[in-house]
């Protein structure tokens, strides 16, 4: 019953939509298009749930279109919505991807910086 619990996909995709709707309120985050902004909020959810594998790869590219370096901005303004503690102005988001049925990946460290060679095209 625990491999239940445990599945990787569905961890990636509660995260990457908890991302997403944190996006959803954030006013800089307008100039963006909602295909750079979902895929941004993939490669942070990949990031955070593991820190020091490239987040990015060539399947990625080649689905989204978007190499590493096109979403840079997006995904540390991302990033920024996401670090930022209980006390946000986003609380009932947290509250919601913090409960069991979302594998409480509101409670997920996000890792302070995403290192620079991330965003490197070459890396995928």
């Amino acid at each position: 019953m625990q491999a239940c619990d445990e599945d990787p996909a569905l961890h990636l995709e509660f995260l990457a939509n908890y991302i997403a709707e944190l996006s959803l309120l954030e006013y800089s985050l307008l100039s963006y298009s909602p295909s750079l902004i979902a895929a941004s909020a993939i490669f942070l959810a990949r990031f955070v749930l593991q820190p020091t594998k490239y987040p990015w790869n060539s399947t990625l590219a080649h689905y989204t279109q978007y190499k590493p370096s096109e979403l840079s901005e997006c995904v540390k303004t991302l990033h920024r919505l996401s670090s930022v503690g209980p006390g946000s102005n986003l609380p009932s988001i947290r509250e919601k991807y913090s409960q069991h049925k979302y594998k409480f990946v509101a409670k997920k460290q996000c890792p302070p910086q995403i290192p620079a060679e991330f965003f490197r095209d070459a890396a995928c």
